[in-house]
């Protein structure tokens, strides 16, 4: 069995919390896209929380392997130090039951350099990237001009090629950003580090990923971030660099040929965002503080505060559209146990006209929320296990939101706690 856990929104919509609480009903868990720009939040009981960017939500679950995959880029330093954290807390992380693709791409420290220095270029007009080196990575990916994690194991016929990257990259650093060359001794160096901890780990993922399909290996599949954050289909110019949607999951995991059987969409009973660009559901002042607060909107790759809001019918509808979700997990519904009513955009208004497919481009920035609100439950429901238990008036929202977004609402989390949750 083949399943995507994958975002329907603007991310960090609990994807990383249900991978933990579902993977141990498969054998394999596979990140497939994205980077360290993003941290999927686990609370494990007796262990505290934990917060994984770039190794997949699976590794807190006992006998499941993790891998992470082709699509995937790899800052060598943030992942080593991501396994001796998760070591030292005693949770093991080795060969047996982490493996990475050869064909990852690594992200390089310049990498690193030129995200910062391009956000700084735009000011005002900033991306709202992370400043991971996200962006500058995937774009090199496609020029043919990055590192792969196979090349860490013979390095020394790589020089050649390391010192034509880095003479491309201070065209770029030094001649357009006057930020200095990047020097050849300091960058292999940083390579080599990195390189005799990791090479234990990697392997060709295709082959390993097929041989585990002929077994009935169960294997999921984690994305990070949403479908509004996709590249190709998401709010542009305010995504990330990386395919984040499940028709990606196999082909970024490195296996293109094989077919999914099934996508799980996540999303949140509110909307949540990070970064820069049109949110149309946010909401502001007290009200926005006291919802990020209790809902902890604090994006846990940097502790910003997250951008916050009432459920969005529209963008929730196309995010399980462009997925192809066949079931829905709606997080955090006891947030909202504090509400007297609760805000939802039930559909946008461009130019005087109401609609509810989502808008491309410049319409998008002209669109006004259309709002009705539900009636609140006002109890604590963290206890509840069973959907009839559910006040009725928390019963009708999420059948409301099942109704409009088209797709069975499968899970229900009610609390962060990895048992804290209904299934329907």
């Amino acid at each position: 069995m083949l399943t995507a856990i994958v975002g329907t929104n603007w991310g960090d919509e609990g994807k990383g919390r249900m991978v933990d609480l579902l993977s141990k009903e498969y054998d394999i868990v596979v990140r497939f896209q994205g980077g360290n720009n993003a941290g999927h939040t686990v609370v494990v009981d007796n262990k505290g929380d934990f917060i994984l960017n770039l190794i997949p939500s699976g590794a807190l679950q006992e006998a499941i392997v993790n891998v992470i995959g082709t699509g995937v880029v790899v800052d060598l330093a943030h992942l080593c130090g991501e396994i001796d954290n998760l070591n030292s807390k005693g949770i093991p992380v080795t060969p047996e039951n982490l493996v990475i693709s050869d064909r990852a791409t690594i992200c390089m420290p310049y990498h690193k350099q030129q995200d910062i220095l391009e956000e700084e270029r735009l000011g005002d007009k900033k991306f709202g990237s992370m400043r991971r080196g996200i962006g500058p990575v995937y774009s090199d990916k496609l020029s043919k001009k990055v590192l792969r994690m196979g090349d860490l194991f013979d390095l020394e016929r790589q020089k050649d090629r390391i010192n034509d990257l880095l003479e491309w990259k201070s065209l770029v650093l030094d001649g357009g950003y006057k930020a200095g060359d990047v020097n050849f001794d300091s960058t292999y160096s940083w390579l080599e580090q990195y390189a005799e901890k990791l090479k234990p780990f990697i392997k060709n993922t295709t082959e390993y990923l097929a041989t585990a399909m002929r077994e009935d290996k169960k294997i999921l599949f984690e994305a990070q971030l949403g479908a509004l954050k996709d590249i190709d289909y998401g709010i542009i110019p305010f995504t990330t660099s990386s395919q984040t949607l499940s028709s990606y999951a196999t082909t970024g995991a490195g296996i293109p040929w094989a077919r999914l059987d099934n996508v799980i969409g996540i999303m949140k009973a509110y909307s949540s965002a990070v970064g820069e660009g049109p949110f149309l559901a946010e909401i502001f002042g007290e009200e926005a503080d006291k919802l990020r607060e209790l809902g902890s909107e604090f994006v846990p790759a940097s502790a910003r505060p997250c951008r916050v809001g009432g459920f969005d019918v529209v963008a929730s509808s196309y995010g399980v559209k462009i997925q192809g979700a066949t079931e829905v997990v709606l997080t955090k519904l006891d947030v909202l146990s504090y509400m007297d009513k609760i805000p939802v955009c039930v559909a946008y208004e461009i130019d005087g006209k109401v609609t509810k497919t989502f808008p491309y481009g410049k319409a998008l920035d002209r669109a006004k929320p259309v709002y009705e609100y539900f009636a609140g439950w006002k109890q604590d429901i963290s206890d509840v296990r069973n959907f009839d238990e559910l006040p009725d008036q928390a019963k009708r929202y999420v059948e409301y939101i099942e109704q409009e977004i088209n797709c069975r609402i499968s899970l229900i989390s009610v609390g962060a706690e990895r048992e804290s949750y209904i299934r329907r």
